[in-house]
């Protein structure tokens, strides 16, 4: 009796993105037609969102949202990425920190075709959602294709449950977004 070979899977290291990553992430998320396509100057600010310190909550400055740009590399090459966005700190009344409107979200997540199904995706949403905890949100949000049933199993697995759906929202190919939603508290 024969058995099938099992492929190990790639040993995977996660990082905060540098920009000698940026022409590496464009170029895989060009190749993922599913993917959202973003311009590589909204890379750029992604990464500078998530290299610059947030203004501490008693600064004049006005709070930015903040971003962290995670990768994955598997043998040697980026084998995913993806983009957490926190809201700005808000301060309270008595200078408190407002937690109330703390909802964070998964702005996208790529895995290259080749490392699919290999746990890539599940660590780097958990990365990202670690990130969130470590911002004060309370909840995280994302849009996903309604077509894209692997990474809705996926988020599912992770806890995240339906919020709505926006009929025809992805252009290229065409289709819904459903929106969901993972309560962090």
């Amino acid at each position: 009796m024969t058995h099938p070979k099992i492929q190990p899977r790639p040993e995977v290291q996660l990082r905060p993105a540098l920009a000698a990553d940026l022409d590496a992430i464009v170029a895989l998320e060009r190749a993922t037609p599913t993917a959202p396509h973003w311009s590589p100057s909204a890379y750029a600010a992604a990464l500078a969102s998530a290299q610059t310190a947030p203004p501490q909550i008693s600064s004049p400055q006005p709070a930015a949202p903040r971003r962290c740009l995670i990768v994955a590399h598997a043998a040697g090459s980026l084998a995913g990425f993806a983009v957490g966005l926190a809201p700005p700190r808000v301060p309270a009344a008595g200078g408190l920190q407002s937690l109330s409107a703390q909802v964070a979200e998964l702005e996208t997540v790529v895995v290259a075709a080749a490392t699919r199904r290999a746990g890539i995706g599940r660590a780097l949403c958990t990365a990202v959602l670690a990130w969130c905890r470590a911002q004060e949100a309370t909840a995280v949000v994302l849009e996903v294709r309604a077509a894209s049933t692997g990474a809705i199993a996926l988020y599912a697995a992770l806890g995240f449950i339906p919020a709505g759906r926006r009929p025809h929202y992805y252009r290229d190919p065409e289709d819904d977004a459903l929106l969901l939603r993972l309560d962090l508290n």
